[in-house]
């Protein structure tokens, strides 16, 4: 076997004279490609295309253990200025794409692990595909999570290979396909277990069969008079926020004109970018190349794609917490299994963990256990993979597990003295190196630990409803916490694919902090007389996932109230007189079919928006302009250690608009925006006056 080395690539020729380029970053822990890498690449391509290289067929393969190619490195890109400089770089990619699709020999992409972005969009470049089926194989486009959208010829080559559906589906949503699922879709040409990857490559570079030809029906969506129509109706889907699943459900999107638009192009511009691509130029030709390249260009320079960009390095600043710990729990045991205990135990069943579910009684547990074998048979495509995870989930009235347990987890209701009667049995039983937890969303540790002969052990691990969904930990440390406990808190979060945001304790920690003034902002305005309908239109259109009005009845209004009682104890403040009679009527929100509104199928039933005199715009600065007066207050007293980490802990604890950046970015965009303003007599109106104004 003969063998020639570049520095990021390795090249081997075997007895079949099939080519295997292995590509193995120099420097680094993941593959990721840059102008240095693709330049190296470039030079075999050449190699190949000029005769000095003469293999039968190409294999690519990755030299990482942890995945084939994490996408293009995007660090590249921050340090762009000029939009002609951002398309200079991104046509150079697909330039040497475009050589990789022209070889005269087969080429195949190996897949172990993640395959992403620029790694996908290489692959796509080759003849063929084929991938491991194994659990942490993941193929997919997210360019649109970055605000962007494929670059490197992926919005051409997919929708070529697969047709336009559902090539749009995967690169609108930045879904990372299941290697079973993309060889369903069509994205790869063979999924198959580890020991017969290499055997599959060898077999698609050597025998080059016939690949299935594109349905009839993806044609036609491709044709120029159909483009339009469909382009109108991925807009709305977009817009919407919706996935259709069905073309009834497609046309009343289409036809529907009164749905609430949550996705406009002035905040993420990238996905309406790629469809107006697709519906002028069809993926079809070197100007559809040219046209995505110039779109990536200018979309890397929009204020929307610095912001997610920058979350997304924060994001991996969350990631690399406690990343050196050496703590391996392999127990966790939970107590209280309502709703934010039962989805506590049932997500660490998921990764892996044993579980000891503690209540009371045994009727306690049993809607926890209900809801856990939904998530498994949602969550797990394979049955035995479902009875695993329920098998790992234990009920455990008597508390038998707390013995064995590497972490124990307090989720009961939020009472001071219940708690701290609960720790001060823990600590007797519980073996002394387990991490002693708490979920409390606003009792400070201080208060609780007090119950404690060794406070030290205690440390907050508060989670976020829906837990399965909701992506940070707040791990909560006091004065008296000891630091290896906060980092084994913080290094079990990640062991369970969470982010662990680590936070003072102080009332209410960080996210809750600073959501209940604007909360409460809204809920003062619903006093007042204004809509609740158009108070959340006002949040949706600044951003926001769901207004403020339906998130408390999401979250609870009898937990909204707890937690605005504990914070105005410490802090002051108006509680709003409508959360607290709806309470007392017992009508709780949506898990009691009422509150603010009523649920039919567990949909908020809301009243029509005024015809007039809202000025929504006005709105959202009042309730934002809480958060930011209450983020600025956490930052002074130090609940959090920078900005940054306040800025992604409000992103992914409460969905605070990311084309925004957080909070703290916003403000600091808005501040540059303002201008310099020397006032000679007073205003006319007061602030106040001017909210007032909103309403007719």
């Amino acid at each position: 076997m003969e063998q020639q080395n570049y520095k990021n690539w390795h090249l081997t020729t075997d007895e079949k004279n099939i080519l295997w380029v292995t590509f193995d970053r120099a420097d680094s822990s993941v593959n990721s490609l840059n102008r240095e890498v693709l330049e190296e690449f470039e030079h075999i391509l050449n190699d190949i295309q000029q005769g000095k290289l003469k293999p039968a067929a190409m294999i690519i393969k990755s030299g990482k253990t942890n995945g084939f190619i994490a996408g293009a490195d995007i660090q590249q890109f921050t340090k762009i200025t000029d939009v002609n400089e951002a398309f200079d770089l991104v046509r150079k990619g697909q330039l040497v794409f475009d050589k990789l699709a022209n070889l005269p020999i087969t080429t195949v992409s190996m897949i172990e692990g993640f395959c992403m972005g620029g790694g996908t969009e290489m692959s796509l470049a080759c003849k063929y595909r084929v991938a491991e089926d194994g659990n942490k194989t993941r193929i997919g486009l997210p360019e649109i999570l970055l605000g962007i959208h494929p670059g490197w010829g992926g919005t051409v080559r997919l929708v070529q290979l697969i047709g336009p559906a559902k090539a749009m589906d995967i690169m609108l949503t930045g879904r990372a396909l299941p290697a079973r699922t993309a060889a369903k879709l069509g994205v790869i040409d063979a999924a198959v277990p580890k020991r017969q990857l290499e055997r599959a490559a060898r077999y698609y570079a050597l025998e080059k069969p016939a690949r299935k030809p594109l349905h009839w029906m993806s044609k036609v969506s491709n044709l120029p008079f159909m483009r339009p129509v469909l382009g109108y109706m991925l807009r709305r889907v977009v817009e919407t926020r919706e996935t259709p699943r069905n073309p009834l459900q497609q046309l009343n999107i289409l036809f529907n004109r009164n749905l609430e638009i949550k996705t406009t192009p002035e905040q993420y511009p990238a996905p309406f970018a790629m469809i107006n691509l697709w519906v002028e130029d069809g993926a079809n030709g070197e100007k559809a190349y040219i046209n995505e390249a110039k779109s990536v260009g200018k979309l890397l320079l929009t204020n929307t794609s610095r912001n997610l960009v920058r979350v997304f390095n924060l994001q991996d600043r969350l990631k690399s917490m406690a990343k050196n710990v050496d703590f391996k729990p392999q127990h966790v045991h939970v107590i209280g299994a309502g709703t934010m205990g039962g989805d506590i135990a049932a997500w660490c069943a998921v990764r892996g963990l044993t579980v000891t579910l503690q209540d009371r009684e045994p009727k306690f547990l049993t809607g926890a256990i209900k809801r856990a074998n939904k998530l498994f048979k949602d969550r797990f495509k394979l049955p035995r993979e479902a009875q695993a995870a329920m098998d790992r989930l234990i009920p455990d009235v008597d508390g038998m597990g707390i013995a064995k347990a590497d972490v124990i987890i307090e989720a009961i209701y939020e009472n001071l003295e219940a708690k701290q009667a609960l720790f001060a049995d823990l600590e007797k039983r519980a073996k002394p190196t387990a991490i002693l937890a708490t979920n409390t969303s606003s009792i400070p540790l201080d208060e609780i630990s007090t119950a404690l002969k060794d406070p030290s052990r205690l440390v907050g691990i508060h989670f976020f409803n829906p837990v399965a969904k909701m992506q940070l930990v707040e791990v909560v440390q006091s004065d008296k916490t000891n630091k290896a406990v906060v980092d084994k808190a913080m290094a079990f979060v990640r062991k369970i694919d969470r982010l662990p945001l680590p936070v003072k304790s102080s009332p209410g920690f960080l996210v809750n902090r600073i959501l209940m003034p604007y909360l409460n902002e809204a809920m003062i305005m619903l006093d007042e007389g204004i809509s609740p309908t158009a108070i959340d239109r006002a949040a949706v259109e600044f951003g926001m996932p769901m207004g403020p009005i339906e998130l408390a009845d999401t979250v609870g209004l009898d937990v909204c109230l707890s937690v605005a009682k504990n914070l105005s104890g410490h802090f002051g403040g108006k509680i709003p007189l409508r959360l607290q009679q709806l309470v007392e009527a017992g009508k709780l929100g949506r898990k009691t079919d009422a509150g603010f509104y009523t649920y039919k199928n567990g949909r908020p039933i809301k009243p029509a928006m005024p015809k007039t005199g809202v000025n929504t715009s006005a709105l959202a600065d009042r309730m934002i302009g809480k958060m930011l007066d209450e983020a600025q207050k956490c930052l002074k007293e130090g609940v959090v250690a920078d900005a940054d980490l306040l800025d992604v802990g409000m992103i992914f604890g409460t969905g605070f608009a990311p084309f925004r950046g957080g909070p703290m970015q916003y403000l600091k965009t808005q501040q540059a925006q303002m201008p310099l303003v020397v006032e000679t007599a007073p205003c006319c109106d007061t602030h106040e006056d001017k909210v007032k104004d909103t309403v007719a």
